[in-house]
């Protein structure tokens, strides 16, 4: 028999309490429902949620298409996909009390709903989950440590796949066996890998590009273990770097540990952009750094929060994100350095251990 969460739909609840008192949350994002329920489905068109609320058990929606099993901590409602799906919904909210509802939250859900008047009024009550999800607890930090050596592991034997006449593709093609082989499930997002002038794109997506005298090799990548997604990037060099090509690598990877020597519990994540930003524009460089330093990752690659100039908010213990700064050069080339950090109760964990000095590729 399976058992929401209870420890973390607590955390949830409270955070929901202090904003709106004596309300209701109808989680719909499916891997919220996850971290809550444990169950997963990619429901597509159709609907999936939890509803939780003050003194209640938890209720989970499920449409009959997706076997669920019975939980001895709440009620589970099985719907099928000719049922109205409000009537089976306002059966269970009570339309006295305000209704928070997810930003992910389909439009076609939604607005029966309020035009039924299922609740008092409605709210975004995201931010309940998004918080809890961001403070890892011991068990999800021991995951996104594994899922990080993964990566490592699997970058440490990207160099060999790199030899005269590969194209992007080629590469991109045997990841996820590599993937596989450490004991990961899946990518967390597809792989990029750029070659030269590619790598002014920050989201470059492998294509038929053929590795030339050089040229940098930016790879971006990331698995799945338990769930839990890993990211890193590092960039490397097929043959003799020009000077240029040498000294952005340098400012780089000093922006990466300017900003990463300062994570700790209290700092804003505005600061830790300010410290990577500042090295880039004292080179020189500035205009050519088109992103924010980081986002928070857990269940997914890119999670609510990030570690940019917009946001004032403090690290906390339990936090994981990424620290990347880069210098993109249009139509020449760019250079980008990642690594995971996690906030711990006194200072910060570098989730990963590739190397991050300059690297050329032997033919």
């Amino acid at each position: 028999m399976a058992k929401v969460d209870e420890a973390r739909v607590a955390r949830v609840m409270e955070r929901l309490g202090r904003a709106h008192p004596e309300s209701q949350l109808l989680v719909t994002d499916p891997w919220s429902i996850f971290y809550l329920t444990g169950f997963f489905a990619e429901m597509f068109e159709r609907f999936s949620g939890v509803l939780l609320a003050p003194g209640a058990r938890p209720v989970i929606f499920d449409n009959a298409l997706y076997p669920i099993d019975t939980y001895d901590n709440a009620d589970v409602v099985v719907f099928n996909d000719t049922d109205d799906l409000s009537e089976v919904l306002m059966a269970h909210i009570d339309p006295t009390l305000p209704l928070g509802v997810d930003a992910q939250m389909r439009s076609g859900f939604l607005l029966p709903l309020q035009e039924r008047g299922a609740a008092s009024s409605f709210f975004l009550g995201s931010y309940t989950v998004a918080e809890t999800r961001a403070h890892k607890d011991e068990r999800e930090r021991e995951l996104m440590r594994r899922s990080s050596a993964i990566n490592d592991a699997v970058m440490a034997k990207l160099p060999e796949l790199v030899h005269e006449g590969v194209t992007e593709h080629e590469i991109a093609a045997q990841m996820l066996d590599l993937y596989r082989g450490q004991g990961a499930e899946a990518f967390s997002f597809p792989p990029i890998v750029s070659f030269g002038a590619n790598a002014a794109n920050p989201h470059h997506e492998p294509d038929a590009t053929v590795l030339a005298d050089g040229d940098v090799v930016l790879f971006d990548i990331g698995g799945r273990y338990q769930n839990y997604c890993s990211d890193m990037t590092r960039t490397l060099f097929w043959g003799e770097p020009d000077e240029e090509s040498r000294r952005i690598y340098d400012i780089v990877r000093r922006a990466n540990e300017a900003a990463e020597a300062l994570v700790a519990p209290g700092v804003r994540m505005c600061d830790l952009d300010r410290a990577a930003r500042r090295v880039i524009e004292d080179a020189g460089y500035g205009p050519y750094f088109t992103h924010r330093l980081g986002h928070s990752i857990g269940l997914e690659d890119h999670e609510p929060g990030d570690v940019s100039a917009a946001n004032d908010a403090i690290a906390e213990p339990g936090m994981t994100f990424s620290i990347e700064p880069g210098i993109y050069l249009p139509g020449r080339t760019g250079v980008r350095i990642e690594d995971l950090v996690l906030v711990g109760e006194q200072g910060a964990e570098i989730l990963n251990s590739y190397p991050k000095v300059p690297q050329r590729i032997d033919r």
